[in-house]
């Protein structure tokens, strides 16, 4: 006959659904390690958005103007620049006829003018709204009210006509000043002349070794209206 076990010290067996139960708790409370990597105790998954790439301003130029687009993911902006060259001379010689409506007369401050590789640039300069403007071919320049003729040789002549404008302000004095004949030298322009100041109109006429293509440009800050002339 087995003593009974003494007071104060319980027994050391446990009863098997014990030990059992205290495995399954265990095995709970560890969980299952992902597959990347043993003894991990839980899986992380992240998605990122991909980012687009920044756009680059990228440049165009055409005949003498460079535009700079730029734009952001919040705004856009363009920008244009004028350069004051051009990548080739003016290919067109067909005559140019383009109205403007405007209130007050532009007034013509001045005329430049300067050679460059492969045309000559004349450039009026305007204060006021852009008039209209006309340019042809014609067989000679005429002093416009009198008709007298310049009487300048030359292979070929362009004349423009601005309209309304005038090259005097209010007290009649003389806005583009000089002339009316300017010696230019240029690689086909030879002289610019102002053919006429009257009634709401000023000419501007171009003394051309040979007859060439043209191209006219508006510009502005400040307002001017250019023609080019190929060589």
């Amino acid at each position: 006959m087995r003593p009974p076990p003494a007071l104060g010290h319980p027994s050391r067996r446990r009863p098997a659904h014990t030990a059992a139960l205290a495995c399954l708790l265990v095995l709970t409370a560890c969980g299952t390690a992902s597959p990347g990597g043993a003894g991990s105790g839980a899986t992380t998954s992240a998605s990122a958005e991909p980012t687009a790439p920044p756009r680059v301003a990228t440049p165009s130029t055409s005949r003498g103007r460079t535009s700079t687009s730029t734009s952001t993911s919040s705004s856009s902006s363009s920008i244009s620049v004028d350069t004051g060259t051009r990548e080739a001379a003016p290919t067109s010689t067909v005559e140019v006829d383009v109205q403007h409506n405007i209130g007050d007369p532009a007034v013509v401050q001045g005329v430049r003018y300067a050679a460059h590789d492969t045309y000559d640039r004349v450039v009026i300069d305007l204060k006021g709204s852009m008039p209209g403007y006309n340019v042809k071919w014609v067989d000679k320049l005429l002093q416009d009210g009198s008709g007298e003729d310049f009487d300048l040789p030359g292979g070929a002549y362009l004349q423009l006509i601005l309209a309304p404008a005038d090259a005097h302000d209010a007290k009649g004095r003389p806005t583009w000043k000089g002339g009316p004949i300017f010696p230019a030298n240029l690689g086909n322009v030879t002289h610019v002349v102002k053919t006429g100041d009257f009634e709401g109109r000023v000419g501007v006429g171009l003394v051309l070794n040979h007859q060439a293509a043209f191209e006219l440009k508006e510009q502005s800050d400040p307002d001017r209206l250019v023609i080019d002339v190929a060589h």
